[in-house]
């Protein structure tokens, strides 16, 4: 009998590969072959998967966001509302190594995407759906009472929240600040944003 080929396992061990590149070479270094190489297999084969370049980095950026979205859906609350939103946008911060390189690859496409329509589309979809994650957190804390006095409406506060994600994030792949100091002006701005005394433990990740 022909073997079957999982098709989606294959790509999710390909798009695994083109994340190894990122980490060790940067995005700059991703290539069919590079990719190849990293996967063990031959450029001819990846290419039955992925044609050219600009579909690889597509589908390794729609994976991270399938990946970030997974761990956020599975983590469990007990610590109340600022705690809840502070562990869930932690995931999608660069707070460890993994989440480095999910964060490397996600806003690499600010500048491929302006090349490529295909890679902007991704961008898009990154941006719409953190905003829109955003959005969610701040009417969750608005209906239990968790925001500090505010004329503001939701969507300004879920964009702020969402600017400051997004800020800290770049200062800390850039270097300009460490991954501790990118967690204490995060937790200051949880603080100023719900008007809480906000007491973290010394775990960067809550859940």
């Amino acid at each position: 009998m022909p073997k079957i080929v999982d098709r989606d396992r294959r790509r999710r061990e390909l798009a695994a590969a083109v994340w190894r590149v990122i980490a060790r070479d940067g995005v700059d270094g991703i290539s069919i072959r590079a990719v190849a190489a990293a996967s063990g297999w031959s450029s001819g084969a990846l290419r039955h998967y992925f044609s050219t370049r600009a579909e690889l980095l597509a589908f390794a950026c729609e994976q991270v966001i399938e990946q970030v979205t997974e761990r956020i859906q599975s983590l469990r609350h007990t610590r109340g509302p600022v705690h809840a939103v502070r562990a869930i946008l932690l995931e999608t911060m660069p707070v460890d190594e993994v989440r480095r390189t999910e964060s490397l690859i996600a806003f690499a496409f600010l500048a491929l995407g302006l090349g490529d329509p295909r890679l902007a589309e991704v961008q898009r979809r990154h941006f719409t759906s953190m905003y829109e994650l955003c959005l969610q957190l701040v009417h969750d804390l608005a209906e239990l009472n968790a925001l500090a006095p505010t004329a503001e409406d939701a969507e300004t506060l879920a964009h702020r929240m969402h600017a400051v994600v997004d800020g800290l994030t770049v200062h800390a792949l850039a270097g300009h600040i460490t991954a501790d100091e990118m967690v204490a002006q995060f937790d200051a701005y949880l603080a100023e944003l719900t008007g809480s005394d906000l007491t973290v433990d010394s775990e960067r990740r809550d859940g």
